[in-house]
Order: structure tokens, then C-alpha cells, then sequence
């Protein structure tokens, strides 16, 4: 992602302020994403942290500039940097078991 179009983004968020998230650069909160991602089958708490969606909506937002379409998961991983992997292995791995 080009810093120029998280900038952009920012932008849009209000005519008088700036998105929160936009001051840090996008290279370090695809890192911070990554490792939390990474860790939500293990702290499920994150699912509903007011933090995750936040930073998860911002980066999505810049992706969105940069020409992303956050609904593919193969374009959407590659953006943050993330190997891609194909649905059905995405899909065949662990899974949530709620009692």
C-alpha cells in the first residue's frame, strides 16, 4: 500500500479531523493486524475488541484506495502482506466450537 492512499483516505473521514489510526504508517498496522489475526482462535476476546474492528475498518479503508477489494480474501491477504491461501484450505482448517 502507498502511504499516499491511506493518506487519502484519512482525508475522507471529516472535513476537520483525520481518521485516529492515519498517523501511523500502514506497514507497521498490517503488522499489528497479521499478529492479531493470527492469535483470535487462541484469545477469542479480540473478535469483539472495539480496537480489533477499528484498525480492521481503517485498513480495509486504505486497501479500498489502493484498489483492493476487501471482499476477496486473495487480494485482501496479499495487501496485508499475508501468504495467500487458497478458500478451501482457508476453510479446512481449525474451527471454533461453541457449547
Amino acid at each position: 500500500m502507498t502511504r499516499k492512499a491511506c493518506e487519502r483516505a484519512g482525508q475522507g473521514y471529516g472535513a476537520t479531523m483525520q481518521h485516529p489510526l492515519s498517523h501511523f504508517d500502514a506497514a507497521d498496522l498490517k503488522l499489528v493486524y497479521r499478529v492479531l489475526h493470527k492469535s483470535l482462535m487462541a484469545n477469542i476476546d479480540l473478535m469483539d475488541s472495539d480496537f480489533f474492528e477499528k484498525l480492521q475498518s481503517w485498513l480495509q479503508t486504505c486497501a479500498k484506495a489502493d484498489g483492493v477489494d476487501t471482499t476477496d480474501h486473495a487480494q485482501w491477504d496479499a495487501w496485508l502482506g499475508n501468504r495467500v491461501v487458497a478458500c478451501e484450505d482457508r476453510l479446512s482448517g481449525p474451527r471454533l466450537s461453541i457449547v
